[in-house]
């Protein structure tokens, strides 16, 4: 006759096998993850680099800079005496159309994001 082993410590157990659906949700949580980074890096990127396109409220001042085809544009304080130094008159969201800023103001069409607008600007006299 044998004698009944004694019962194992926490220490000897064997080790519960592991879940397979934890494999799954790291895959899952990885690609998500990428997502999240490739979006980030789409959206914010131009706003960290000052790459992004300018939303100005009407009376700040701005630079216009670079070719016409791509426009840079700061908003910067007015009484800066700057070149290419312009006053936004009015802001026109949801449109493009540079022409409803009318023949005495200069028109810029901006897209930040989905949102689009023209920036309409009277240029201010270098001091």
């Amino acid at each position: 006759m044998t004698t009944p082993s004694a019962p194992l410590t926490p220490e000897q157990q064997p080790a519960a096998p592991a879940k397979k659906g934890g494999a799954l949700l790291k895959k899952v949580g990885g690609i998500v993850v990428a997502i999240i980074v490739a979006v980030a890096v789409k959206v914010g990127l131009p706003h960290l680099t000052g790459d992004a396109p300018v939303h100005a409220e009407a009376g700040e001042c701005v630079t216009v800079t670079g070719p016409d085809n791509d426009p840079k544009v700061d908003t910067v304080d007015c009484s800066s005496g700057k070149p290419d130094l312009f006053k936004v008159v009015k802001v026109i969201d949801d449109t493009f159309d540079v022409n409803q800023c009318g023949e005495q103001l200069s028109a810029l069409a901006q897209q930040l994001n989905s949102d689009k607008f023209v920036l309409c600007l009277e240029e201010v006299a270098a001091k």
